[in-house]
């Protein structure tokens, strides 16, 4: 029997740590969640963490095994698994003996939910209701996917000694084949661009191909900015007889960690297009994923397999939920930094819980905080800033580097070095140093931040499930990074799950209530980096920049035609009907005023 889903919004991947363990605290209510892959040492912890907790033997899997890094994702993944699974049969069991149970568990469900009145009418009709409840729950209920997330970009080349070992040992191939060999039945999502090596590598798992009963027992779900990037990637993918089941489109920056901004495409545009021409995906996929599995003599199904549009990024209201799955025909919308003030919900320590509920709009930024030279989303006053700081002001600028997962530039060393790492700096201050007489104090002093500025995030991401559990923390102390979207800054306290839930779907509000609209907050932080890169830019301007920022500012001033004709016949946000308005007035007037530059003028 196919699933339905119980709900129609999802937890996406959060930093290494904070979404680490979510399926075993909500996936028994139905919710699905995503487990980071990167970090196989937080990983094997957090069995031993579990494994303690359920009394369930554990072993440790230490980097001596030949294959550690995917043995111990499998090894974590499986334990999940069955922790999900045993907690979803007691509370199965729980909701058949407790009409107080039951009633609780439908206050989270949405008003919409067929599965929710089917349960209302068992309630109605007291007299049989013990006789069928039973019955419906094992009918109707499944518990939330446990799914997991690959970045692709962090495949980084590993050795023994000074030896090179095979293409799947790399850190994303490793962790490719862990989840592939593991028990679950759930998709990897893949985030930030492709890979092709590590697309080519899902060829050698049996369980990504659909099987004679057209079903695919795990699912690739490709994390997007826009259509054409779905396009491309999903069609890839299809050349090798492999199906994209979910586009996951996340706002380029009106989001959580790395900010892959897109060319001026707003979130509304992006949905349309996708809505417009979601058949030419599935049926251009569907063609060339028959010729690759006729090629391969692999069974391929006569029509095509299920195809998800799912969004996320920055949405923080019942209505805009509502809007998203009502006006674009999503099937899930993704509920990311909100619930890192639920603590039944992610992994957060106190004093990171804490911070964040009491940011205010400036204290969330777009910094270049991030090894990958990507835009990475933070909170000013984490205790990791402040460590870093300390170090530069002692002179001791850079992290140890102990994990080395993002030990990518290999500008002096073969193996790979973090641009975060204490001996990438002192290279990089020292060559600074030697060209100093010819900077001046101003140009130097950015040349120095630039460098130093980098953070750890391999343990800075991590350390919030140690603080949690009281695992020890060993080595340099990194304190905890944080990566919540801006749309944080409008929550304010520490919620249940319960609370977190009616507020997305019933509008029980936990919000502060001046919190922009998600449309105008995402054009503003578009027109800012556009000013921001602007303003910024050094050196000659070449023909290609000037035409990305034309293209750039054309795409907004086309995304605020599309989202005034849209509003103005929507039926949605009535009551911010003017101030949205003026508000995209304001932009499209801040826009038409900028002006771009041209060589003569640099």
């Amino acid at each position: 029997m196919a699933k339905t889903p119980l709900h129609t919004f999802h937890i996406p991947v959060m930093g290494l740590a904070y979404t680490i363990d979510s399926p075993i605290r909500v996936a028994q209510y139905g919710i699905s969640s995503v487990v980071a892959l990167a970090d196989d040492d937080l990983i094997e912890k957090m069995r031993n963490f579990y494994s303690t907790k359920f009394n369930i033997p554990y072993e440790e899997i230490t980097q001596k095994f030949h294959d550690y890094r995917a043995e111990r994702i499998t090894s974590y993944l499986n334990l999940v698994d069955k922790i999900v699974k045993d907690k979803f049969e007691n509370f199965k069991m729980e909701l058949a003996e407790s009409k107080t149970a039951l009633e609780n568990f439908m206050t989270m469900l949405p008003n919409t939910s067929d599965i929710k009145k089917g349960f209302q009418n068992l309630l109605d009709d007291g007299i049989t209701f013990k006789e069928n409840i039973q019955n419906y729950i094992e009918t109707h209920l499944f518990p939330g996917e446990i799914d997991v997330n690959i970045m692709t970009k962090l495949d980084k080349d590993n050795f023994v000694k000074n030896e090179q070992l095979p293409i799947e040992f790399n850190d994303a191939h490793a962790a490719l084949r862990g989840f592939a060999n593991s028990n679950l039945e759930s998709s990897v999502v893949l985030s930030a661009g492709m890979n092709p090596r590590l697309f080519g590598y899902f060829e050698n798992f049996k369980d990504f191909f659909p099987n004679e009963n057209n079903k695919l027992k795990k699912k690739i779900i490709l994390k997007v900015s826009d259509f054409r990037s779905a396009m491309i990637q999903g069609n890839f993918l299809a050349k090798k007889g492999l199906w994209v089941s979910e586009y996951r489109i996340e706002s380029g920056l009106n989001c959580g960690g790395h900010a892959f901004a897109t060319d001026g495409l707003l979130l509304g545009a992006i949905l349309e297009e996708f809505k417009q021409k979601k058949q030419q995906l599935i049926q251009t996929a569907h063609d060339l994923m028959i010729k690759a599995l006729q090629l391969k003599n692999q069974y391929f199904p006569e029509n095509p397999l299920e195809l998800k549009i799912t969004v996320q990024g920055g949405v923080g209201t019942a209505e805009e939920h509502e809007f998203l799955l009502d006006e674009y025909q999503v099937d899930s919308v993704g509920w990311g930094s909100p619930f890192l003030l639920v603590p039944e919900a992610t992994s957060v320590d106190k004093e990171t819980r804490n911070l964040l509920m009491n940011a205010k709009e400036d204290d969330f930024y777009l910094s270049n905080i991030s090894p990958l030279g990507v835009p990475f989303n933070t909170l000013k006053g984490t205790t990791n800033e402040f460590l870093k700081q300390k170090r530069i002001h002692d002179n001791k600028a850079g992290s140890s580097c102990p994990k080395k997962f993002l030990a990518l530039s290999k500008e002096y060393d073969p193996h790979g070095i973090c641009t975060a790492s204490k001996k990438y700096q002192d290279i990089k201050l020292a060559e600074l140093e030697n060209i100093k007489n010819t900077l001046s104090a101003d140009a130097f002093e950015k040349s120095k931040i630039k460098i130093t500025e980098k953070s750890c995030l391999c343990v800075g991401l991590a350390n919030a499930s140690y603080l949690e559990n009281d695992i020890q923390i060993k080595g340099q102390a990194q304190g905890v990074v944080i990566c919540p979207g801006p749309n944080l800054a409008y929550f304010d306290q520490e919620v249940s799950l319960k609370e977190m839930v009616q507020h997305i779907y019933q509008g029980k509000s936990v919000l502060r209530t001046d919190r922009p609209n998600l449309f105008v907050k995402e054009l503003k932080m578009y027109v800012d980096y556009f000013i921001n890169e602007i303003e910024t830019i050094s050196g000659e301007v070449t023909a290609m920049q000037l035409k990305k920022w034309n293209s750039f500012k054309t795409n907004i001033l086309e995304g605020i035609e599309y989202y005034q004709n849209l509003f103005s016949s929507s039926f949605y946000f009535k009551r911010e009907e003017e101030k949205i308005k003026k508000q995209f007035d304001f932009y499209k007037s801040e826009l038409n005023a900028i002006r771009i530059p041209t060589p003569e003028l640099v």
